[in-house]
């Protein structure tokens, strides 16, 4: 059976950093495209940083340079290193690996 369980959210202040753990059984992070999504409430779901299984990363415009992607091999996790955050970044972050996604962990971001 897959699972796939985040951990790390929470408030933090803007300006804060935060980091997210992507935790799986029963697939590997190493043989999958992976990636960490979010969504706000009203807004469309949207990419946050994606990794290939060759291990290349991706991240768009809006978190480039403020969220870095990292995979740890031995342990079959994803985890998502986000600095500078803004009250924008406030969202529901999900991660995938392959065809499987967690339930999401709630990143606030508020004074």
């Amino acid at each position: 059976q897959v699972r796939v369980v985040e951990s790390g959210g929470g408030l933090v202040k803007p300006g804060g950093s935060l980091r997210l753990s992507c935790v799986a059984s029963g697939v590997l992070f190493r043989e999958y495209t992976s990636a960490w999504y979010r969504q706000a409430p009203g807004m469309e779901r949207e990419l946050v940083a994606g990794m290939l299984s060759d291990g290349s990363t991706h991240y768009p415009a809006s978190v480039k340079g403020r969220f870095t992607l990292s995979r740890d091999n031995s342990k079959n996790t994803l985890d998502l290193q986000m600095n500078s955050l803004r009250r924008n970044d406030t969202a529901l972050y999900t991660c995938v690996l392959g065809t499987f996604w967690g339930q999401g962990t709630q990143v606030t971001v508020s004074s």
